[in-house]
């Protein structure tokens, strides 16, 4: 990928999520949920060089998707639309988080846009109001406006920090893309765990994922993908998957799961963040 020199490049990283339960259907369709969100060192790099046109180009779209239909894109016109800036951008994507994977990528892009855009474009939004608009993109943009581990209610919006004992996670990805609206609509998925009195790291123990069963059903790689890391410890999938991790309290011994599962799978070894690398920002 060939990137002008004066372009500027920022981070956007994945999440897990280490906890997620699901309170009820909505009117609307749509379930409110509870979830545990975390950073991870694992990144997609976000290239952004601003044009005097006003177009904003992407020129590294998903095979199969035209620009309009990523987040990325639709992040920038969003912002556009909403400041009624006159800027435009060239935007390159780096992908090294692994798409459909429960990892967050494609929201993170597109929350990074919004944050790094908003300070290029001069456009002096607070981070509030940058999550407004993140959550009208996505459910998991507005974590990664918010920028820490954070506790989040209705689908994804509602976030209240939240502390998260400093872990290592090693994750594994089966070569197998989980459709999530098909796991929402699966007519067994669990909609009624109770909601949370205390929303804390060790109140909530044990964690769980009611997205996993139908997940494990509808898909039996990312259920022997579950088996082989709970060989190493108490595994457990991200989001609607397909991503499974086991969380390592140090360095070494996450290092030694990860020898063994990259033999096998696709595999990542990564450290949780305290924040957003443009939490500052």
């Amino acid at each position: 990928m060939n990137i002008p020199q004066q372009i500027q490049a920022f981070w956007a990283p994945a999440k897990l999520n280490l906890d997620l339960r699901i309170i009820g259907r909505r009117a609307d369709g749509y379930h409110d949920l509870e979830s545990i969100f975390c950073l991870i060192g694992l990144y997609d790099t976000v290239y952004l060089g601003l044009r005097e046109d006003g177009k904003i180009v992407l020129h590294t779209p998903v095979k199969g998707m035209t620009q309009e239909q990523d987040l990325a894109y639709r992040a920038a016109a969003a912002l556009k639309v909403y400041t009624q800036s006159g800027g435009g951008v060239d935007i390159w994507l780096e992908k090294k988080i692994p798409i459909g994977g429960g990892l967050g990528g494609g929201s993170s892009d597109a929350a990074t846009v919004l944050l790094a855009l908003n300070r290029l474009w001069q456009c002096g939004l607070g981070r509030q109001e940058l999550i407004d608009l993140g959550v009208k993109l996505g459910a998991d943009v507005p974590f990664f406006i918010f920028g820490r581990s954070a506790f989040a209610r209705g689908v994804g919006e509602k976030l209240i920090e939240i502390d998260v004992p400093k872990q290592w996670y090693v994750i594994i990805k089966p070569d197998v893309h989980v459709a999530t609206a098909k796991i929402f609509s699966h007519p067994d998925l669990t909609r009624d765990s109770k909601p949370s009195i205390i929303p804390a790291f060790q109140a909530l123990q044990p964690f769980c994922n009611d997205m996993q069963a139908v997940v494990f059903r509808e898909y039996p790689e990312v259920w022997k993908a579950y088996l082989e890391m709970s060989k190493h410890g108490r595994a457990l999938m991200t989001g609607s998957g397909s991503c499974v991790f086991v969380p390592c309290e140090y360095q070494q011994e996450a290092e030694k799961i990860y020898q063994q599962v990259s033999k096998i799978y696709e595999a990542y070894c990564v450290e949780g963040l305290d924040v957003h690398p443009l939490f500052h920002v």
